[in-house]
C-alpha cells in the first residue's frame, strides 16, 4: 500500500514538473521568437559612430545690397513702433542727413545642405545646387568647429561640387563599390534635413540605373530625404559611401518615399577633374538620338529593340566625319553595349576629348564599325518646336501621312547644296506627330531616294499602309531621321 502511495505521489510530482516545463516553454517561445526577429533587423548604431564624424553641415550666404538711408535707422524703427500702436509721438531731434555713399552689402543666409569629408586634408563633396550662387560657404563639423570653405569646382550636369577647408587630420569617408550594391539592400543617410544637423535615416535600395538625367544613372531608395539632406552620403552596411543624396520625387516638397542618389563611382570621376582642373570636360560626337521602340526596330529590320536611334547628325561634327547617318542605330560605343538611348551620352561623355573610339551601327539590315574622334562637349543646341501649318495636305502623302510637298527649284537646290529632295509645304496629323514641319527637305522615304514630288508619291503608293514609314530629311544644317506612323 505504501509503495502504491509513493508511486502515486511520484506521478503527481512528475505531472507538476511537466506542467511547469510547458508553462516555461510558453513563456520562452515568444521571447526567443522576438529575439530572433530583432537579430534579423539591421543595427545602424555602429555605422553612425563610424561615419557620423565624416558628415558636415553646409550653410551658404549671399550678399544683398542694403538700401541707402537718409536718417538714423534706429530712429525710424522707433517712430514706426509708436505709429503702429497709436502712441503719442515723442520729440525726437532730427539728425543731420548721412552721406549719399551707399551702405555696404549685407550677407544673408541663402541655404542649408550637407556634405562629407572626402580626404583628410579638407576636401568635401556635396551637391552643386547646394553651393550654387553662394558668396560664402560655411562648413560645420560634428565637433562644432566651423570653417569658411573655398569652392574648387561645381558641375551642374552631374550636380557634384568639391569644396575645401583649411584643416588636416579629418575623418575621411570610405568609398564603396557601387557595382556590388543590390536592390533590396539596406542603406543609411546622414544629413541636415530642414537644418536639423546629424539626422540619421535608413531604408533600402529601390532600384539602380534609374534614368532621370543625361549623364547619371541614379540610385533610387526609400530613405527619408528632405530639403537640407542634399549633398549628404548614402551609406551601405559596411560603412562605405555609395552615393550622394541629390533629389527627391515629391508633389508637396517633402519626402514621399522616393529619393535619388548620385552613384559614387560617377561622382568620384567628376571630383577628380574638379580637383585637378576646376571643371569637367566631357566627350561629344554631334548626334541627336532617340529611343529604339519596338515599331522602329521592326521598320528598320532590327530583331530587338535596343541601341540609340540617330535622328540627326550635326554638320562638321565628329559623327558626320566618321560616316554616321540619320537612321543609324548605334549598338556599341567603345566596345560597350548600348541597351537604351540614355546609355550613349554617359559612355561618350566619360571619354576624354581627342580620343579615338570605335562604334558599331546598324544600317539597312547590316552592322558596320566606324571610327570616331571624340570632341569636347559644347552648350546644348535646342531646335525650335514646329507649329502646325494651316494648309491641309492632299494626295497619297496627305491622306495617309499628313504631308504636302513641292519640288525644289534650281535656286533652292543651289542654296541648299542639294541635288535632289522635296520641300515640305505642310505637315499635319501623322507627319506633325513625327516632328516634320514646313520647310523641311525630304531626301528619302523607306530607304528610297526622293528627287521630286512624283517620286515621293510613287514610293508612298508602294509602301505597306499599315507599317511605319522611315523618312530622311534635312532641317537647316542638320540631316535628321523620323518615323511616321500612318493615320488610322
Amino acid at each position: 500500500m505504501a509503495s502504491f502511495l509513493n508511486i502515486q505521489r511520484a506521478g503527481k510530482v512528475f505531472a507538476t514538473l511537466v506542467l511547469m516545463c510547458s508553462a516555461a516553454m510558453l513563456v520562452l517561445y515568444p521571447l526567443q521568437n522576438a529575439m530572433a526577429q530583432s537579430r534579423s533587423l539591421p543595427d545602424f548604431t555602429d555605422l553612425v559612430d563610424q561615419v557620423g564624424p565624416s558628415v558636415v553641415n553646409i550653410r551658404t550666404l549671399e550678399k544683398v545690397a542694403a538700401r541707402p538711408s537718409a536718417g538714423g535707422s534706429g530712429d525710424e524703427e522707433m517712430l514706426e513702433f509708436f505709429r503702429r500702436f497709436g502712441l503719442p509721438m515723442p520729440n525726437v531731434p532730427r539728425q543731420a542727413p548721412r552721406s549719399n555713399r551707399p551702405a555696404p552689402d549685407e550677407e544673408q543666409p541663402k541655404g542649408v545642405g550637407s556634405g562629407f569629408i572626402f580626404s583628410a586634408d579638407g576636401l568635401i563633396m556635396t551637391n552643386a545646387h547646394v553651393v550654387e550662387g553662394a558668396d560664402e560657404v560655411l562648413v560645420t563639423l560634428t565637433d562644432k568647429r566651423e570653417f569658411k570653405a573655398k569652392i574648387l569646382g561645381a558641375d551642374k550636369r552631374s550636380d557634384v561640387a568639391l569644396v575645401k577647408i583649411e584643416a588636416t587630420g579629418l575623418p575621411a569617408i570610405k568609398v564603396g563599390d557601387v557595382g556590388r550594391l543590390r536592390v533590396g539592400e539596406w542603406v543609411m543617410a546622414i544629413g541636415s534635413p530642414f537644418g536639423l544637423e546629424n539626422t540619421v535615416t535608413a531604408g533600402i535600395v529601390s532600384a539602380k540605373q534609374r534614368d532621370t538625367g543625361d549623364y547619371l544613372p541614379f540610385i533610387q531608395t526609400d530613405v527619408a530625404i528632405n530639403p537640407g539632406n542634399s549633398g549628404g552620403p548614402l551609406i551601405n552596411m559596411r560603412g562605405e559611401v555609395v552615393g550622394i543624396n541629390s533629389q527627391i520625387y515629391s508633389r508637396s516638397g517633402g519626402f514621399m518615399g522616393i529619393s535619388f542618389a548620385i552613384p559614387m563611382d560617377e561622382a568620384v570621376r567628376v571630383v577628380e577633374q574638379l580637383r585637378t582642373q576646376g571643371r569637367v570636360s566631357r566627350g561629344r560626337i554631334g548626334v541627336q538620338i532617340g529611343p529604339v521602340s519596338k515599331e522602329v526596330a521592326e521598320s528598320m529590320g532590327l530583331g530587338k529593340a535596343q541601341g540609340a536611334l540617330v535622328t540627326g547628325v550635326e554638320a562638321g561634327a565628329p559623327a558626320e566625319k566618321a560616316g554616321v547617318e540619320p537612321g543609324d542605330i548605334i549598338l556599341k560605343f567603345d566596345a560597350k553595349p548600348i541597351e537604351k538611348s540614355g546609355d550613349l551620352p554617359r559612355i561618350v561623355g566619360a571619354i576624354k576629348p581627342g580620343t579615338k573610339a570605335t562604334m558599331t551601327v546598324f544600317r539597312r539590315g547590316n552592322t558596320k564599325d566606324l571610327t570616331v574622334t571624340v570632341a569636347e562637349i559644347e552648350a546644348d543646341k535646342v531646335l525650335a518646336k514646329a507649329e502646325a501649318p494651316e494648309a491641309k495636305p492632299k494626295g497619297v502623302a496627305g491622306q495617309l501621312f499628313g504631308l504636302a510637298v513641292a519640288d525644289l527649284t534650281e535656286v533652292q537646290k543651289k542654296e541648299l547644296k542639294l541635288k535632289s529632295g522635296v520641300r515640305v509645304e505642310a505637315a499635319t496629323d501623322a507627319a506633325a506627330r513625327a516632328g516634320l514641319r514646313e520647310g523641311d527637305i525630304i531626301l528619302s522615304v523607306g530607304n528610297t531616294e526622293v528627287s521630286n514630288a512624283r517620286d515621293l508619291e510613287g514610293a508612298l503608293a508602294k509602301h505597306d499602309k499599315k507599317k511605319p514609314l522611315s523618312v530622311l530629311f534635312r532641317r537647316g544644317d542638320w540631316t535628321q531621321f523620323a518615323v511616321i506612323k500612318p493615320l488610322n
